[in-house]
Protein backbone atom coordinates (compact mmCIF):
# COMPACT_ATOMS: atom_id res chain seq x y z
CA UNK A 1 0.00 0.00 0.00
CA UNK A 2 2.92 2.71 0.91
CA UNK A 3 4.64 1.59 -2.51
CA UNK A 4 1.81 2.74 -4.44
CA UNK A 5 0.96 5.73 -2.36
CA UNK A 6 4.67 6.59 -3.09
CA UNK A 7 4.33 5.61 -6.64
CA UNK A 8 1.05 7.58 -6.84
CA UNK A 9 2.73 10.78 -5.05
CA UNK A 10 6.19 10.83 -7.82
CA UNK A 11 3.58 10.30 -10.98
CA UNK A 12 1.81 13.30 -9.63
CA UNK A 13 5.35 14.99 -9.14
CA UNK A 14 5.88 13.89 -12.70
CA UNK A 15 2.76 14.95 -14.27
CA UNK A 16 2.37 18.29 -12.33
CA UNK A 17 6.22 18.81 -14.11
CA UNK A 18 5.55 17.88 -17.39
CA UNK A 19 2.34 20.24 -17.47
CA UNK A 20 4.92 22.73 -16.53
CA UNK A 21 7.23 22.24 -19.17
CA UNK A 22 4.44 21.51 -21.74
CA UNK A 23 1.84 24.15 -20.66
CA UNK A 24 3.46 26.92 -18.40
CA UNK A 25 6.89 27.14 -19.43
CA UNK A 26 6.53 25.27 -22.97
CA UNK A 27 6.28 28.54 -25.07
CA UNK A 28 8.82 29.95 -23.72
CA UNK A 29 11.39 26.95 -24.20
CA UNK A 30 10.37 26.47 -27.71
CA UNK A 31 10.73 30.31 -27.86
CA UNK A 32 14.40 29.98 -26.38
CA UNK A 33 15.26 26.88 -28.40
CA UNK A 34 14.63 28.93 -31.57
CA UNK A 35 16.78 31.76 -30.41
CA UNK A 36 19.58 29.52 -30.21
CA UNK A 37 19.23 28.29 -33.58
CA UNK A 38 18.12 31.41 -35.54
CA UNK A 39 21.20 33.25 -37.13
CA UNK A 40 20.79 36.97 -37.91
CA UNK A 41 23.77 37.97 -40.80
CA UNK A 42 24.39 41.09 -42.95
CA UNK A 43 24.06 41.01 -46.76
CA UNK A 44 26.59 43.30 -47.51
CA UNK A 45 25.69 46.11 -50.48
CA UNK A 46 27.75 45.58 -53.52
CA UNK A 47 29.76 48.69 -54.18
CA UNK A 48 29.48 50.31 -57.19
CA UNK A 49 32.46 50.40 -59.93
CA UNK A 50 34.57 53.20 -60.79
CA UNK A 51 34.99 53.24 -64.58
CA UNK A 52 36.97 55.64 -67.09
CA UNK A 53 35.50 57.84 -69.70
CA UNK A 54 34.46 54.76 -72.23
CA UNK A 55 33.25 52.43 -69.17
CA UNK A 56 36.22 50.26 -69.20
CA UNK A 57 37.09 49.11 -65.01
CA UNK A 58 39.32 50.84 -62.72
CA UNK A 59 37.95 49.59 -59.94
CA UNK A 60 35.33 46.78 -59.86
CA UNK A 61 33.27 44.54 -56.86
CA UNK A 62 33.39 40.93 -57.57
CA UNK A 63 31.61 38.21 -55.27
CA UNK A 64 33.55 36.39 -51.96
CA UNK A 65 32.98 34.18 -49.03
CA UNK A 66 34.55 34.71 -45.60
CA UNK A 67 35.24 31.26 -43.75
CA UNK A 68 33.69 31.16 -40.15
CA UNK A 69 33.41 28.87 -37.52
CA UNK A 70 30.85 27.92 -34.80
CA UNK A 71 33.96 26.15 -32.35
CA UNK A 72 31.00 24.43 -30.23
CA UNK A 73 30.26 22.33 -33.36
CA UNK A 74 33.51 21.24 -34.12
CA UNK A 75 34.27 17.43 -32.89
CA UNK A 76 37.61 17.43 -33.71
CA UNK A 77 39.46 20.50 -34.22
CA UNK A 78 42.90 19.10 -35.18
CA UNK A 79 41.15 17.20 -38.36
CA UNK A 80 39.66 20.17 -39.70
CA UNK A 81 42.39 22.04 -39.56
CA UNK A 82 44.41 19.64 -41.46
CA UNK A 83 41.77 19.66 -43.92
CA UNK A 84 41.56 23.01 -44.14
CA UNK A 85 45.03 24.08 -43.78
CA UNK A 86 46.31 23.00 -47.76
CA UNK A 87 43.43 24.90 -49.17
CA UNK A 88 43.68 28.43 -47.18
CA UNK A 89 47.35 28.24 -46.77
CA UNK A 90 47.69 27.81 -43.48
CA UNK A 91 49.73 25.77 -41.08
CA UNK A 92 46.96 23.20 -39.88
CA UNK A 93 48.17 23.45 -35.81
CA UNK A 94 47.36 27.58 -36.01
CA UNK A 95 43.59 26.64 -37.49
CA UNK A 96 43.21 23.70 -35.15
CA UNK A 97 44.11 26.00 -32.16
CA UNK A 98 41.95 28.62 -33.89
CA UNK A 99 38.79 26.16 -33.88
CA UNK A 100 39.02 24.98 -30.35
CA UNK A 101 36.88 26.85 -27.81
CA UNK A 102 33.32 27.23 -27.12
CA UNK A 103 33.25 30.72 -29.66
CA UNK A 104 30.08 30.49 -31.08
CA UNK A 105 30.88 32.78 -34.45
CA UNK A 106 34.50 33.48 -35.32
CA UNK A 107 36.25 34.13 -38.53
CA UNK A 108 38.69 31.99 -40.41
CA UNK A 109 39.11 33.69 -43.76
CA UNK A 110 38.27 36.56 -45.33
CA UNK A 111 37.76 37.80 -48.78
CA UNK A 112 37.68 33.96 -50.89
CA UNK A 113 37.16 33.40 -54.07
CA UNK A 114 33.72 31.21 -54.65
CA UNK A 115 35.80 28.26 -56.30
CA UNK A 116 37.78 28.08 -52.82
CA UNK A 117 34.64 27.88 -50.53
CA UNK A 118 33.15 25.50 -53.11
CA UNK A 119 36.57 23.25 -52.39
CA UNK A 120 35.59 23.54 -48.26
CA UNK A 121 32.43 23.22 -48.73
CA UNK A 122 32.82 20.01 -50.29
CA UNK A 123 34.07 18.96 -47.31
CA UNK A 124 31.10 18.84 -45.09
CA UNK A 125 32.88 19.77 -42.16
CA UNK A 126 31.22 19.96 -39.10
CA UNK A 127 30.69 23.93 -38.21
CA UNK A 128 32.52 25.97 -40.76
CA UNK A 129 29.89 28.19 -42.61
CA UNK A 130 30.49 30.72 -45.07
CA UNK A 131 29.07 34.24 -45.20
CA UNK A 132 28.58 35.93 -48.66
CA UNK A 133 30.43 38.77 -49.24
CA UNK A 134 32.33 41.18 -51.97
CA UNK A 135 36.18 41.81 -52.74
CA UNK A 136 37.33 45.12 -54.41
CA UNK A 137 39.84 44.50 -57.48
CA UNK A 138 41.69 46.78 -59.42
CA UNK A 139 41.84 44.91 -63.01
CA UNK A 140 45.10 47.78 -63.62
CA UNK A 141 46.71 47.42 -61.08
CA UNK A 142 48.72 50.47 -60.64
CA UNK A 143 46.81 52.17 -63.33
CA UNK A 144 45.10 55.27 -62.02
CA UNK A 145 45.82 53.74 -58.54
CA UNK A 146 46.06 57.72 -57.43
CA UNK A 147 43.17 58.71 -58.72
CA UNK A 148 40.44 56.32 -57.27
CA UNK A 149 42.46 55.18 -54.51
CA UNK A 150 41.77 51.74 -52.09
CA UNK A 151 39.49 50.12 -49.69
CA UNK A 152 40.64 48.91 -46.29
CA UNK A 153 39.60 45.46 -44.93
CA UNK A 154 35.84 46.31 -44.16
CA UNK A 155 35.79 47.20 -47.80
CA UNK A 156 35.44 50.87 -46.38
CA UNK A 157 37.36 53.61 -49.07
CA UNK A 158 40.52 54.88 -47.16
CA UNK A 159 41.77 56.71 -50.43
CA UNK A 160 41.85 58.64 -53.20
CA UNK A 161 38.00 58.41 -54.97
CA UNK A 162 36.76 55.44 -53.27
CA UNK A 163 37.30 57.44 -49.73
CA UNK A 164 35.84 60.82 -51.46
CA UNK A 165 32.62 59.47 -52.93
CA UNK A 166 32.44 56.72 -50.44
CA UNK A 167 28.69 57.32 -49.89
CA UNK A 168 27.77 57.05 -53.39
CA UNK A 169 30.13 53.96 -54.37
CA UNK A 170 28.61 52.01 -50.55
CA UNK A 171 25.28 51.68 -51.10
CA UNK A 172 22.91 49.65 -48.29
CA UNK A 173 23.49 46.74 -46.43
CA UNK A 174 21.01 43.90 -46.17
CA UNK A 175 20.21 41.33 -43.47
CA UNK A 176 18.97 38.14 -43.57
CA UNK A 177 17.55 36.28 -40.51
CA UNK A 178 17.20 32.07 -40.36
CA UNK A 179 17.36 29.00 -38.81
CA UNK A 180 20.19 26.54 -38.48
CA UNK A 181 19.65 23.02 -37.70
CA UNK A 182 22.15 20.34 -36.96
CA UNK A 183 25.28 21.13 -37.86
CA UNK A 184 24.61 24.42 -38.52
CA UNK A 185 23.04 24.29 -41.58
CA UNK A 186 20.47 26.55 -43.24
CA UNK A 187 17.26 24.94 -42.60
CA UNK A 188 15.43 25.86 -46.33
CA UNK A 189 12.38 24.88 -45.30
CA UNK A 190 12.09 27.63 -42.27
CA UNK A 191 11.17 31.26 -42.86
CA UNK A 192 13.65 33.14 -43.97
CA UNK A 193 13.47 36.64 -43.52
CA UNK A 194 15.24 40.45 -43.78
CA UNK A 195 15.59 43.08 -46.38
CA UNK A 196 17.33 43.47 -49.38
CA UNK A 197 20.87 45.10 -49.62
CA UNK A 198 20.65 47.76 -51.99
CA UNK A 199 24.08 48.09 -54.55
CA UNK A 200 26.27 51.45 -54.62
CA UNK A 201 26.14 53.35 -58.00
CA UNK A 202 29.08 53.37 -60.45
CA UNK A 203 31.26 56.26 -60.95
CA UNK A 204 32.21 57.11 -64.21
CA UNK A 205 35.26 59.43 -64.46
CA UNK A 206 36.73 61.84 -67.37
CA UNK A 207 39.72 59.62 -67.24
CA UNK A 208 41.01 57.73 -70.46
CA UNK A 209 42.41 54.67 -69.54
CA UNK A 210 44.51 54.69 -72.35
CA UNK A 211 45.97 58.11 -72.47
CA UNK A 212 46.23 57.28 -68.30
CA UNK A 213 48.40 54.38 -69.74
CA UNK A 214 50.85 56.09 -71.51
CA UNK A 215 50.92 58.95 -69.10
CA UNK A 216 51.67 56.79 -66.21
CA UNK A 217 54.61 54.62 -67.99
CA UNK A 218 55.91 57.52 -69.42
CA UNK A 219 56.21 59.68 -65.81
CA UNK A 220 57.40 56.51 -64.18
CA UNK A 221 60.24 56.22 -66.95
CA UNK A 222 61.54 59.64 -67.00
CA UNK A 223 61.50 59.77 -62.85
CA UNK A 224 63.81 57.09 -63.18
CA UNK A 225 66.00 58.52 -65.58
CA UNK A 226 66.41 61.75 -64.07
CA UNK A 227 66.64 60.22 -60.75
CA UNK A 228 64.09 62.92 -59.54
CA UNK A 229 61.61 62.56 -56.38
CA UNK A 230 58.72 62.59 -57.76
CA UNK A 231 56.84 63.81 -60.75
CA UNK A 232 52.95 63.86 -62.51
CA UNK A 233 51.71 64.44 -66.00
CA UNK A 234 47.90 65.89 -65.91
CA UNK A 235 46.27 66.20 -69.74
CA UNK A 236 43.42 68.20 -70.05
CA UNK A 237 40.65 68.63 -73.31
CA UNK A 238 40.73 72.80 -72.62
CA UNK A 239 36.79 72.91 -74.34
CA UNK A 240 35.41 70.46 -71.63
CA UNK A 241 37.51 70.47 -68.82
CA UNK A 242 37.68 66.87 -68.58
CA UNK A 243 41.08 65.25 -67.16
CA UNK A 244 41.99 62.88 -69.67
CA UNK A 245 44.93 61.69 -67.56
CA UNK A 246 46.60 62.35 -64.43
CA UNK A 247 49.47 60.32 -63.38
CA UNK A 248 51.79 60.28 -60.45
CA UNK A 249 54.88 58.81 -59.55
CA UNK A 250 56.42 57.02 -57.83
CA UNK A 251 52.74 55.05 -57.63
CA UNK A 252 51.82 51.70 -56.14
CA UNK A 253 49.42 49.04 -56.77
CA UNK A 254 45.87 49.65 -55.06
CA UNK A 255 45.22 45.77 -54.87
CA UNK A 256 48.23 46.02 -52.42
CA UNK A 257 47.58 48.71 -51.18
CA UNK A 258 48.34 48.19 -47.65
CA UNK A 259 51.77 47.19 -48.36
CA UNK A 260 52.42 50.79 -49.91
CA UNK A 261 54.24 53.40 -48.13
CA UNK A 262 51.92 56.36 -47.48
CA UNK A 263 53.56 58.53 -49.63
CA UNK A 264 53.26 57.13 -52.68
CA UNK A 265 49.57 56.57 -51.99
CA UNK A 266 48.46 60.45 -52.13
CA UNK A 267 47.58 62.36 -55.28
CA UNK A 268 50.68 64.40 -55.72
CA UNK A 269 48.72 66.31 -59.23
CA UNK A 270 46.09 67.61 -56.22
CA UNK A 271 47.96 67.99 -53.09
CA UNK A 272 51.59 68.61 -53.91
CA UNK A 273 51.95 72.61 -54.26
CA UNK A 274 55.01 74.26 -55.57
CA UNK A 275 56.31 77.53 -56.87
CA UNK A 276 55.32 77.25 -60.84
CA UNK A 277 57.97 79.32 -61.92
CA UNK A 278 58.27 80.22 -65.82
CA UNK A 279 55.19 78.05 -66.67
CA UNK A 280 53.93 80.93 -64.68
CA UNK A 281 54.61 83.71 -67.13
CA UNK A 282 51.86 82.70 -70.09
CA UNK A 283 49.41 84.43 -66.79
CA UNK A 284 51.73 87.86 -66.95
CA UNK A 285 51.96 87.98 -70.85
CA UNK A 286 48.07 87.40 -71.06
CA UNK A 287 47.60 90.11 -68.49
CA UNK A 288 49.97 92.69 -70.41
CA UNK A 289 48.19 91.61 -74.01
CA UNK A 290 44.79 92.31 -72.68
CA UNK A 291 45.23 95.32 -71.03
CA UNK A 292 46.26 96.75 -74.51
CA UNK A 293 49.79 97.50 -72.65
CA UNK A 294 52.05 95.45 -74.83
CA UNK A 295 51.83 93.20 -78.20
CA UNK A 296 53.86 90.03 -79.90
CA UNK A 297 55.91 92.63 -81.59
CA UNK A 298 56.55 95.56 -78.64
CA UNK A 299 60.75 96.39 -78.49
CA UNK A 300 62.29 96.00 -74.64
CA UNK A 301 65.15 97.09 -73.50
CA UNK A 302 67.00 94.05 -71.14
CA UNK A 303 69.58 94.60 -69.07
CA UNK A 304 71.73 91.67 -67.79
CA UNK A 305 70.32 92.51 -63.99
CA UNK A 306 67.53 94.87 -62.70
CA UNK A 307 67.09 96.05 -58.78
CA UNK A 308 63.94 96.13 -57.46
CA UNK A 309 63.36 97.34 -53.92
CA UNK A 310 66.78 95.54 -52.14
CA UNK A 311 66.78 92.82 -54.35
CA UNK A 312 69.14 92.48 -57.56
CA UNK A 313 67.40 90.37 -60.12
CA UNK A 314 68.89 88.30 -62.85
CA UNK A 315 68.12 85.83 -65.58
CA UNK A 316 68.51 81.99 -65.94
CA UNK A 317 71.89 82.56 -67.96
CA UNK A 318 74.28 85.59 -67.24
CA UNK A 319 73.91 88.20 -70.31
CA UNK A 320 74.81 91.72 -72.06
CA UNK A 321 71.84 94.17 -72.64
CA UNK A 322 69.14 92.51 -74.84
CA UNK A 323 66.96 93.60 -77.12
CA UNK A 324 63.95 91.58 -77.30
CA UNK A 325 59.72 91.59 -78.39
CA UNK A 326 57.53 90.62 -75.31
CA UNK A 327 57.32 87.20 -78.05
CA UNK A 328 61.17 87.11 -77.48
CA UNK A 329 60.60 87.64 -73.79
CA UNK A 330 58.86 84.87 -73.60
CA UNK A 331 60.96 82.30 -75.97
CA UNK A 332 63.99 82.94 -73.85
CA UNK A 333 62.12 82.93 -70.77
CA UNK A 334 63.50 86.07 -69.78
CA UNK A 335 62.87 87.07 -65.83
CA UNK A 336 64.11 90.70 -66.09
CA UNK A 337 62.42 90.97 -69.50
CA UNK A 338 58.86 89.90 -67.95
CA UNK A 339 58.89 92.12 -65.21
CA UNK A 340 59.83 95.48 -66.62
CA UNK A 341 56.85 94.16 -69.05
CA UNK A 342 54.74 93.65 -66.36
CA UNK A 343 55.48 97.18 -65.12
CA UNK A 344 53.10 98.34 -67.83
CA UNK A 345 50.49 97.46 -65.93
CA UNK A 346 51.42 96.97 -62.87
CA UNK A 347 50.80 94.69 -59.37
CA UNK A 348 47.45 95.09 -58.81
CA UNK A 349 46.09 94.55 -62.40
CA UNK A 350 48.46 91.33 -62.84
CA UNK A 351 46.85 90.16 -59.11
CA UNK A 352 43.52 90.76 -60.36
CA UNK A 353 44.09 88.20 -63.13
CA UNK A 354 46.07 85.49 -61.37
CA UNK A 355 43.01 85.33 -59.47
CA UNK A 356 40.82 85.17 -62.40
CA UNK A 357 42.76 82.33 -63.25
CA UNK A 358 42.29 80.31 -60.21
CA UNK A 359 45.57 80.60 -58.49
CA UNK A 360 45.07 80.07 -54.39
CA UNK A 361 41.31 78.71 -54.97
CA UNK A 362 40.31 74.78 -55.11
CA UNK A 363 39.65 73.14 -58.21
CA UNK A 364 36.12 72.71 -58.03
CA UNK A 365 36.96 69.02 -58.24
CA UNK A 366 37.11 68.82 -54.43
CA UNK A 367 39.19 65.25 -54.39
CA UNK A 368 40.44 64.78 -51.04
CA UNK A 369 43.51 66.11 -49.53
CA UNK A 370 43.61 68.80 -52.57
CA UNK A 371 45.72 71.80 -51.92
CA UNK A 372 44.63 75.17 -53.29
CA UNK A 373 47.90 76.89 -53.79
CA UNK A 374 48.32 80.61 -52.87
CA UNK A 375 49.00 83.51 -53.81
CA UNK A 376 49.48 86.62 -51.25
CA UNK A 377 46.51 89.51 -51.00
CA UNK A 378 47.84 92.88 -53.01
CA UNK A 379 47.46 94.73 -49.43
CA UNK A 380 50.05 92.38 -48.34
CA UNK A 381 52.79 92.44 -50.99
CA UNK A 382 55.92 93.81 -50.12
CA UNK A 383 58.18 95.28 -52.93
CA UNK A 384 59.86 92.82 -54.18
CA UNK A 385 56.38 90.75 -54.10
CA UNK A 386 55.48 92.05 -57.58
CA UNK A 387 58.71 91.33 -59.53
CA UNK A 388 59.60 88.16 -58.49
CA UNK A 389 55.11 87.44 -58.86
CA UNK A 390 55.51 88.18 -62.25
CA UNK A 391 57.84 85.68 -63.52
CA UNK A 392 56.73 82.61 -61.12
CA UNK A 393 57.61 83.44 -57.78
CA UNK A 394 55.75 83.95 -54.36
CA UNK A 395 52.67 82.03 -55.38
CA UNK A 396 51.91 78.36 -55.38
CA UNK A 397 49.65 75.93 -57.55
CA UNK A 398 49.25 72.31 -58.19
CA UNK A 399 49.89 70.38 -61.35
CA UNK A 400 46.04 70.22 -61.85
CA UNK A 401 45.88 74.55 -61.64
CA UNK A 402 49.23 74.82 -63.57
CA UNK A 403 47.61 72.27 -66.32
CA UNK A 404 44.28 74.84 -66.34
CA UNK A 405 45.95 78.10 -66.68
CA UNK A 406 47.12 76.48 -70.26
CA UNK A 407 43.53 75.34 -71.01
CA UNK A 408 42.31 78.60 -70.45
CA UNK A 409 44.68 80.13 -73.12
CA UNK A 410 43.74 77.40 -75.22
CA UNK A 411 40.19 77.95 -74.78
CA UNK A 412 39.91 80.96 -75.88
CA UNK A 413 40.52 82.83 -72.33
CA UNK A 414 37.74 80.73 -71.22
CA UNK A 415 38.42 79.32 -68.27
CA UNK A 416 36.46 75.75 -67.55
CA UNK A 417 36.65 74.29 -64.12
CA UNK A 418 38.78 71.21 -64.15
CA UNK A 419 36.31 67.72 -64.22
CA UNK A 420 37.40 64.44 -62.84
CA UNK A 421 33.90 62.99 -63.02
CA UNK A 422 31.60 62.66 -65.78
CA UNK A 423 28.57 61.09 -64.69
CA UNK A 424 26.92 59.08 -61.78
CA UNK A 425 25.25 55.77 -62.95
CA UNK A 426 22.38 54.78 -60.69
CA UNK A 427 21.62 51.08 -58.99
CA UNK A 428 18.47 51.03 -61.27
CA UNK A 429 20.94 52.15 -64.35
CA UNK A 430 19.81 55.82 -64.12
CA UNK A 431 22.76 58.05 -65.25
CA UNK A 432 23.28 61.53 -64.10
CA UNK A 433 25.85 63.62 -65.81
CA UNK A 434 28.35 65.67 -63.56
CA UNK A 435 27.03 69.45 -62.94
CA UNK A 436 28.34 71.68 -65.62
CA UNK A 437 31.42 73.08 -64.29
CA UNK A 438 32.17 76.67 -63.61
CA UNK A 439 33.37 78.83 -66.40
CA UNK A 440 35.18 82.42 -66.66
CA UNK A 441 36.28 84.83 -69.20
CA UNK A 442 39.79 85.34 -67.67
CA UNK A 443 40.84 87.35 -71.01
CA UNK A 444 39.71 88.28 -74.72
CA UNK A 445 39.43 85.30 -77.34
CA UNK A 446 42.00 87.82 -79.31
CA UNK A 447 44.39 88.34 -76.03
CA UNK A 448 44.44 84.10 -75.85
CA UNK A 449 45.32 83.76 -79.42
CA UNK A 450 48.16 86.40 -79.72
CA UNK A 451 49.53 84.12 -76.71
CA UNK A 452 48.75 80.80 -78.45
CA UNK A 453 51.30 82.19 -81.20
CA UNK A 454 53.66 83.56 -78.60
CA UNK A 455 53.63 79.90 -76.91
CA UNK A 456 54.63 78.23 -80.39
CA UNK A 457 57.87 80.34 -80.16
CA UNK A 458 58.94 78.87 -77.07
CA UNK A 459 59.18 75.21 -79.13
CA UNK A 460 60.33 76.64 -82.12
CA UNK A 461 64.17 77.46 -83.10
CA UNK A 462 65.55 79.70 -80.65
CA UNK A 463 63.14 79.12 -77.69
CA UNK A 464 63.74 76.91 -74.91
CA UNK A 465 62.05 73.83 -75.76
CA UNK A 466 62.62 72.78 -79.12
CA UNK A 467 62.02 68.32 -77.69
CA UNK A 468 58.23 69.52 -77.30
CA UNK A 469 57.60 69.93 -81.33
CA UNK A 470 56.36 67.21 -82.94
CA UNK A 471 56.40 66.49 -86.31
CA UNK A 472 53.18 67.78 -88.77
CA UNK A 473 51.71 69.32 -85.68
CA UNK A 474 51.67 73.03 -84.26
CA UNK A 475 52.54 73.13 -80.55
CA UNK A 476 52.92 75.54 -78.12
CA UNK A 477 53.78 75.70 -74.26
CA UNK A 478 55.81 76.89 -71.75
CA UNK A 479 59.13 75.56 -70.17
CA UNK A 480 59.80 75.79 -66.27
CA UNK A 481 63.05 75.17 -63.84
CA UNK A 482 61.39 76.80 -60.57
CA UNK A 483 63.39 76.72 -57.42
CA UNK A 484 62.14 74.79 -54.45
CA UNK A 485 61.66 76.40 -51.23
CA UNK A 486 63.41 74.88 -48.34
CA UNK A 487 60.86 75.28 -45.54
CA UNK A 488 63.62 74.41 -42.86
CA UNK A 489 65.33 78.06 -43.92
CA UNK A 490 62.40 79.43 -45.72
CA UNK A 491 65.18 80.08 -48.51
CA UNK A 492 65.81 78.46 -52.23
CA UNK A 493 68.03 75.61 -51.04
CA UNK A 494 69.39 74.20 -54.81
CA UNK A 495 66.55 71.92 -55.66
CA UNK A 496 63.96 72.44 -58.42
CA UNK A 497 61.24 71.85 -60.37
CA UNK A 498 61.25 71.32 -64.06
CA UNK A 499 58.17 71.47 -66.10
CA UNK A 500 56.68 71.76 -69.48
CA UNK A 501 53.32 72.80 -70.11
CA UNK A 502 51.75 72.87 -73.70
CA UNK A 503 49.10 72.31 -76.61
CA UNK A 504 48.10 71.39 -79.84
CA UNK A 505 47.66 71.76 -82.34
CA UNK A 506 48.56 75.47 -81.36
CA UNK A 507 46.28 77.32 -83.88
CA UNK A 508 43.48 74.80 -82.81
CA UNK A 509 44.25 73.52 -79.12
CA UNK A 510 42.15 70.26 -78.38
CA UNK A 511 44.76 68.89 -75.65
CA UNK A 512 46.79 70.30 -73.10
CA UNK A 513 49.41 68.61 -71.20
CA UNK A 514 51.28 69.63 -68.07
CA UNK A 515 54.32 67.76 -67.53
CA UNK A 516 56.57 68.56 -63.85
CA UNK A 517 59.40 66.63 -62.23
CA UNK A 518 60.70 67.30 -58.23
CA UNK A 519 64.31 67.42 -57.87
CA UNK A 520 65.65 65.83 -60.27
CA UNK A 521 69.50 64.78 -60.20
CA UNK A 522 70.16 63.72 -64.08
CA UNK A 523 69.59 67.07 -65.56
CA UNK A 524 67.62 70.53 -64.56
CA UNK A 525 66.13 72.43 -67.04
CA UNK A 526 62.41 71.72 -67.65
CA UNK A 527 63.27 72.15 -71.58
CA UNK A 528 65.69 68.85 -71.60
CA UNK A 529 63.36 66.92 -68.65
CA UNK A 530 59.46 67.47 -69.30
CA UNK A 531 59.18 68.76 -72.75
CA UNK A 532 60.30 65.13 -74.52
CA UNK A 533 57.55 63.18 -71.91
CA UNK A 534 54.96 65.77 -73.09
CA UNK A 535 55.81 65.46 -76.29
CA UNK A 536 55.15 61.76 -76.11
CA UNK A 537 52.34 61.72 -74.13
CA UNK A 538 50.76 64.17 -76.59
CA UNK A 539 51.77 62.39 -79.83
CA UNK A 540 49.75 59.13 -78.51
CA UNK A 541 46.92 61.23 -77.32
CA UNK A 542 46.18 62.68 -80.66
CA UNK A 543 46.28 59.71 -82.72
CA UNK A 544 44.09 57.94 -79.85
CA UNK A 545 41.90 60.79 -80.05
CA UNK A 546 41.74 61.12 -83.68
CA UNK A 547 42.76 64.66 -83.80
CA UNK A 548 44.85 65.79 -87.44
CA UNK A 549 47.20 68.72 -87.86
CA UNK A 550 45.60 71.21 -89.06
CA UNK A 551 48.38 71.79 -91.85
CA UNK A 552 48.74 75.80 -91.77
CA UNK A 553 51.64 76.90 -90.58
CA UNK A 554 52.88 78.75 -87.87
CA UNK A 555 53.72 82.48 -87.73
CA UNK A 556 57.29 83.68 -87.39
CA UNK A 557 57.38 86.09 -84.26
CA UNK A 558 60.35 88.58 -84.31
CA UNK A 559 62.06 87.82 -81.17
CA UNK A 560 64.52 90.38 -81.29
CA UNK A 561 63.88 93.94 -81.48
CA UNK A 562 66.16 96.30 -83.70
Amino acid sequence: MALLIIASMAFSVFAVRLIDIQVVKGPDLASEALNQRLRTTELPATRGSILDTKGAPLAVTVEARDVTADQTLVTDPVAVGEALGPILGVEPSVLANRLTGTKRYMYIAKGLSPKIWKEIEALRLPGIFSEQTSRRIYPGDSLAANVVGFVGADGKGLGGLEYGMQDLLAGKAGTMTYERGAGGRVITTSDISGSEATQGSDIQLTLDRDIQLIAQNQIVKQVKAARADSGTVVVMDPRSGHILAMATAPTFDANSAAAADDAVRGNRALSDIYEPGSTSKVMTMAAIVDQGAANVGSAFTVPGQLKRGDKLFHDNVPHGTWYLTLAGILAKSSNIGTIIAAERIGGRKLHQYLKAFGIGEPTGINFPGESAGSVPAYRDWSPTSFPTIAFGQGLSVNSVQAASVFATIANDGLRVAPQLVQAVVGPDGSVTPAAAPKTTQVVKASTAKTIRAMLEGVVAEGGTAPLAAIPGYRVGGKTGTAQVIDPNCGCYNGEVIASFIGMAPADNPQLVVSVSLVNPRNGRYGGELAAPVFRRVMSYALQVRHIPPTGKTAPRLLLTAG
